[in-house]
């Protein structure tokens, strides 16, 4: 089982299915980033996992379809129709159209993200694409705003990130529906089943910190019999991908790997981790960790290709998974 988000999330997984071919491997995915722009539900975690797993992602922007073109939103551009921001390729849109006519059918999205994978997987029975809920979450971040009475403004997490590329100091964040969310049916049974259970180095507060935060979620880790071993993305005090740099003091937690480490806690001081795999830049803090009672190890942590992610992978798994990865 893996916990992860969209795009590094997405690479971590292709590193999994490349280090263990066999096992069968439940990924739950983030979907706190998920919005409603012109009527249509966007889910850009579960598409890009879906889209980069099934061979369809444009690897040059690193999200997206391959192949993509833009008539629609240009033709919307023309009508001036808003938001402008947030750019919907026209295969995509069908993906979305899919999607919200589903949802408005009534099936819950955990349904629809099974009918929707079963285009780009097929019926594989050894992977998985979970929704953390089927409940709507959303992320907004909190910005100064001369302009509002209160002099700050909530944005939804996409316009911060897409339309303001992160500039504003975010000064707090609001998770909408969070507190009424529920798992996903059967998910917490499926965590109690797992053998193994990863923490990709995704964005630990916007993507890994939603899952985290659905009620239930940690009682379940915290009751898995599996090892639960977490990967940095944060390498040599800068993330690889994205901008976690710009969202983690927001939660008073250093860019840092070994912070984010202990920001997630080893299960046995009432954490989610059983250990936390660092880059070599980071080597360093191992014996910081060790001493807090988290184990940890160092290793080369860069994705730069499924083989690559695959080995470190492995390591940490044959160092703290008591060699378990069937699931």
């Amino acid at each position: 089982m893996i916990l992860a988000g969209g795009v590094g999330g997405s690479k971590f997984v292709a590193g999994a299915r490349r280090a263990y071919p066999d096992a069968q491997i439940t990924v739950i995915v983030n979907t706190a980033d998920d919005i409603t722009m012109h009527g249509l539900r966007i889910c850009p975690d579960l598409d890009t996992m879906m889209y980069t797993l099934g061979g369809g992602s444009d690897q040059i922007r690193g999200w997206g379809r391959a192949g993509e073109t833009w008539r629609v939103k240009d033709e919307l551009a023309v009508y001036g129709v808003e938001p402008s921001w947030f750019g919907l390729g026209d295969l995509d849109i069908a993906t979305h159209l899919v999607r919200t006519q589903m949802l408005d059918a009534g099936y819950p999205l955990s349904e629809v993200t099974r009918a929707l994978t079963t285009r780009w997987l097929g019926d594989d029975p050894a992977l998985h694409l979970v929704p953390m809920t089927d409940d709507r979450v959303e992320t907004h971040i909190v910005i100064d705003d001369p302009e509002a009475a209160s002099g700050r403004r909530a944005v939804h997490f996409q316009e911060y990130w897409v339309r303001l590329h992160a500039a504003p100091e975010a000064r707090d964040m609001v998770r909408v529906g969070i507190e009424k969310a529920t798992l996903t049916p059967g998910l917490a049974n499926t965590v109690a089943a797992a053998d193994l259970i990863l923490v990709a180095p995704s964005n630990p507060v916007v993507s890994i910190g939603p899952i985290l935060a659905v009620p239930g979620m940690r009682s379940a880790l915290a009751s898995a019999s599996a090892p639960v071993i977490g990967f940095a993305g944060i390498l040599g005090g800068a993330p690889v991908l994205g901008m976690a740099h710009r969202l983690l003091p927001m939660i008073g937690v250093d860019v840092d790997a070994a912070a984010v480490g202990l920001h997630y806690g080893s299960r046995t001081g009432g954490g989610v981790l059983d250990a936390w795999l660092v880059d070599t830049a980071d080597a360093g803090s191992v014996d910081q960790l060790q001493q807090a009672g988290l184990p940890s190890m160092a290793t080369d942590l860069l994705m730069h290709d499924p083989g690559s992610t695959a080995e470190f992978i492995r390591s940490g798994v044959e160092r703290y998974g008591a060699g378990t990865a069937s699931r």
